[in-house]
């Protein structure tokens, strides 16, 4: 992971917050301090971040004291601890009379990466059933309008002596033609669908990434070209059920 070395003297904020703030790299801020003698001081803003969640500002710890005139005054640690000697080490904290509370940033960690791991499973699941739904009944009524539409032509043909698999080859392939041509539209309507719902997100909250990885293309195009070989596979059942006379039947 990279590591972001804080400046020595001002602020570190992120990214979010400087453009709510509406500050840049080398301009003041007014802090208000909301602990001990909760003075008002001025502090530079030295860098920006790009972070993922809440509106944070960092500074080193001496820098802070120095402003709020509090040397040495610290609320808290954090502490990288080996894993042989960590629970030793909660325990000793917790029965400490000065320690207020102590917490586990990796149990935390895991604990939503699996929340998270499991409602996008689910979610994934969902929307590949939908979307296969959706792409099915599209595709399969597509190809019942054009069957209809050239349901004489067809049976047409069938007379003059073409067999059912070339027929079928003429419909279907139209519907092949179709849906591979609807496919690259498809993926660049659901990429800027994913642009204004992740623009509809709070970003102060949660700050998403757009990330497309070429797998998702593939499940989706996959879903489509899938769910239209079903469909074609139900028209091609029709038409080799086709009853020729019946069709060729002209009213008078």
């Amino acid at each position: 992971d990279d590591v972001v070395e804080l400046p020595p003297e001002g602020l570190l904020l992120s990214s979010e917050l400087a453009l709510l703030l509406d500050v840049r790299v080398g301009e003041n801020v007014m802090v208000d301090v909301l602990e001990g003698a909760r003075p008002r001081v001025q502090m530079l803003v030295a860098a920006t971040i790009d972070d993922f969640a809440g509106l944070s500002a960092f500074t080193e710890v001496a820098a802070l004291g120095r402003a709020v005139k509090e040397p040495g005054t610290v609320s808290g640690a954090y502490l990288q601890v080996d894993r042989r000697l960590e629970s030793e080490l909660l325990r000793e904290l917790k029965e400490h009379p000065r320690v207020a509370g102590v917490n586990v940033k990796r149990s935390t960690i895991d604990s939503f990466n699996k929340t998270i791991a499991e409602n996008l499973l689910t979610m994934r699941l969902v929307n590949v059933l939908f979307a296969g739904v959706i792409a099915l009944g599209v595709v399969y009524n597509t190809a019942r309008i054009a069957l209809s539409e050239r349901t004489r032509e067809l049976a047409t043909l069938r007379v003059l002596g073409f067999t059912r698999a070339e027929i079928s080859g003429i419909l279907l392939g139209e519907l092949a033609a179709i849906t591979l041509a609807g496919l690259p539209l498809g993926c660049l309507f659901g990429y800027l669908f994913a642009v204004l719902a992740l623009t509809s997100v709070d970003r102060e909250l949660f700050r998403i990434p757009l990330t497309i990885f070429p797998q998702t293309y593939l499940m989706a195009t996959g879903t489509v070209i899938v769910s239209a070989i079903l469909a074609g596979l139900v028209v091609r059942r029709r038409l080799d059920h086709l009853d020729l006379v019946e069709v060729l039947k002209t009213r008078e």
